[in-house]
């Protein structure tokens, strides 16, 4: 997520071949544990959230896009959003979106994503009116947390703050919490009686784990986005630890107690997580559910331990971490108890 802000070039975009969408390779290019989530689902829900993370990645692709402006990224990012929402747009917006886009990705599996965005749209339509309407419901909310971004970070010369946890939190729901309650609206669609909890509280804990990944995404990404000019860490208890987004990574022993609070903030949502995955009675629904939620805690656990190196570098769970929690679901069939040992030994 580092955004490079100079102007648009001014010459015009050269011709790109609109590609079809190849569903399983696009989504193992541009997701490297959600692919894993999708593939276990029953096959009626693998395809609406499929269709669903593929906008939603698209999207994010088009905020992120480090050579375009930002107003530019700005507009488009309102064309597309108007585009899944099947509102009227002047003929072949979206193939010059694509046109504009897709030479700037450096990233194969980013511009491929972007060269089949008029497929990604065209499959919203085969679908269940019900997916439809909720797939086009949260795009609606992921969009307007993207916009915001792109407006309250305008600049790369002096890093900029969210003003409050309120705001933090909101940006949160928006763009991952929206996730967890479209999540459970399918499954309540699709399957029925799917949790043990009521469908309520099972959105409730959805949002709540929606927001803790995006947390744990905030938490990585700290270091990227301090340098993109992008600060998600609230002004005000900045103010209260003498510090400013510009200063925190020079002066990270003031900055650890915030980082700090945050990563215990995003643990107790991952709880939320497990709590969510143990309730769902599907194990492949379960699973889907239980590995972001484990590789959450796992990650949370590296951070405690980097300490403020992980300012300087990313840090990722690696990915024989990875294969091992997935041979251990599998041999389990994500059975409830290895779940939970799974979790003691992840956090450790």
């Amino acid at each position: 997520m580092i955004n490079v802000k100079r102007q648009s070039d001014p010459t015009p975009a050269p011709e790109v071949t609109i590609r079809p969408v190849p569903s399983t390779t696009l989504l193992r290019g541009v997701s490297r544990s959600f692919y894993l989530s999708i593939r276990v689902l029953p096959a009626g829900l693998r395809t609406p959230i499929a269709a669903a993370y593929l906008l939603a990645r698209a999207t994010d692709t088009v905020a992120d896009t480090a050579h375009v402006a930002r107003e530019e990224r700005h507009r488009l990012l309102t064309t597309l959003a108007a585009a899944v929402d099947a509102q009227p747009l002047p003929a072949g917006s979206v193939e010059k979106l694509v046109a504009t886009l897709a030479p700037q990705q450096h990233d194969a599996a980013e511009r491929a994503l972007i060269l089949a965005l008029p497929a990604c749209l065209a499959a919203l339509e085969p679908l269940d009116p019900g997916d439809q309407a909720d797939i086009r419901s949260l795009m609606r909310t992921i969009t307007s947390g993207q916009l915001l971004d792109l407006e309250r970070f305008s600049s790369v010369q002096t890093p900029v703050a969210l003003a409050s946890d309120a705001e933090l939190l909101d940006y949160t729901w928006r763009v991952a919490g929206s996730v967890g309650e479209f999540w459970t609206d399918l499954c309540v669609r699709h399957l029925g009686d799917f949790a043990d909890l009521p469908a309520s509280e099972m959105r409730a804990i959805g949002r709540d784990f929606g927001m803790g990944l995006q947390l744990v995404n905030i938490l990585c990404d700290a270091g990227a986005d301090l340098a993109a000019g992008r600060c998600y860490f609230p002004a005000d208890a900045l103010a209260q630890a003498r510090l400013e987004p510009a200063s925190v990574q020079r002066q990270p022993e003031r900055f650890m107690p915030l980082y700090r609070h945050w990563i215990q903030e995003a643990d107790q949502r991952m709880d939320s997580g497990l709590r969510y995955a143990m309730a769902v009675r599907s194990r492949r629904v379960r699973a889907a559910c239980a590995l972001p939620a484990l590789l959450g805690k796992r990650t949370l656990a590296l951070l405690r331990e980097a300490g403020p190196a992980a300012l300087r570098q990313r840090v990722k769970v690696p990915r024989s971490e990875v294969r091992r929690i997935l041979w251990r679901m599998a041999i389990t069939l994500a059975g409830r108890e290895s779940l939970a040992r799974q979790v003691q030994q992840l956090a450790s």
